[in-house]
């Protein structure tokens, strides 16, 4: 098995199209649909493949969407695990005009509701992985149904496998995912909005110019001294990135790159740090090459995920080299 599993419990099954125009009371003539697998875990696992890298994906799904989502993965040679839910696996839809492909339009759904029984099962299987991962990486909203602190026990099960565990989601999930992981979390991803969260500084104080990054760092560092987790890699979008240890502070900076879509580029981040990790570089390397997968991304159209020679080449470049 894989050294490294991603979990995504609210996975979907995304569709893409484009329209001359979004206009309300009209029907809109579309382009043929395209169908890709989404979650934040799905699409970390993918873009570790694109990277030249192996993941196991395990993932949540049901019904008829889940079994394209299933064949989906297949197509891409992903490698991944399906635990049947009874509920249908959710579709969003994202769409795009004609005329100016950085207008996009995304409709999220909800997801499935699991029971209780799902999600406690869901907890089982992950316990009883063999051989034990040296990383898991949860990421994604959580779906109805879910304990808003189901990524704290699922950090507890990583913590029982001897496996570091990566987190990266919002909300309450975020929140009570690090305060019921009891320390576990190995580390965490948030941007500007969820670092405030987190913290008792507010998402205007952050993007305060005057105190900009000073701000950002003491937030991040305060994450890491409450033992909510070991590291804090603080999302700057195209500002880069700031690595928060114990140790102190690092800004990692963006390279300069053509803008065309910028859906995929957090998940992209995470898979270019969790597998730079797990080919045994530096912190602060693989926080590097994250930050390259992240702007590979955004070099790409659409909904694409980064391509190894983007990466590879920005890696290099942030590097000196």
């Amino acid at each position: 098995m894989s050294e490294i599993v991603t979990l995504t419990v609210n996975p979907a099954v995304d569709t893409s199209t484009r329209v001359d125009r979004v206009t309300p009371g009209k029907k809109l003539r579309c382009d043929e649909p395209r169908r890709e697998p989404g979650g934040g875990g799905l699409n970390v696992a993918r873009a570790i493949r694109r990277m030249g890298g192996e993941a196991l994906a395990f993932f949540l799904a049901g019904g008829p969407t889940g079994d394209i989502l299933e064949e989906l993965l297949s197509e891409e040679g992903v490698e991944a695990r399906r635990f049947p839910v009874q509920e249908w696996t959710r579709e969003n839809v994202m769409v795009r005009e004609r005329d100016d492909e950085k207008s996009q339009y995304r409709f999220d759904m909800p997801g499935a509701e699991l029971t209780r029984e799902e999600w406690k099962a869901c907890l089982k299987e992950l316990e009883d992985l063999d051989p034990a991962p040296d990383y898991m990486v949860a990421s994604g909203s959580l779906p109805p149904g879910a304990p808003d602190d189901f990524y704290g026990r699922v950090a507890e099960v990583a913590d029982s496998l001897d496996a570091r565990f990566i987190l990266d989601t919002s909300g309450e999930a975020l929140r009570r995912g690090l305060e019921s992981g009891d320390g576990e979390t190995y580390l965490v991803k948030p941007n500007l909005r969820e670092l405030a969260a987190l913290t008792d500084v507010t998402t205007e104080e952050l993007e305060d110019p005057s105190g900009y990054e000073a701000a950002k760092a003491e937030a991040a560092q305060d994450v890491v001294a409450k033992g909510l987790s070991r590291v804090v890699v603080v999302s700057m979008g195209s500002a880069g990135a700031l690595l928060v240890t114990e140790r102190g502070v690092e800004k990692l900076i963006t390279p300069t790159v053509p803008i065309k879509s910028r859906v995929g580029a957090g998940d992209s981040m995470v898979a270019g740090m969790v597998l730079g990790l797990n080919r045994g570089m530096s912190l602060r390397d693989a926080g590097l090459y994250g930050v390259a997968a992240g702007a590979a991304a955004v070099m790409t159209p659409g909904t694409d995920l980064c391509r190894k020679k983007d990466v590879d080449c920005l890696f290099q470049e942030m590097k000196g080299g």
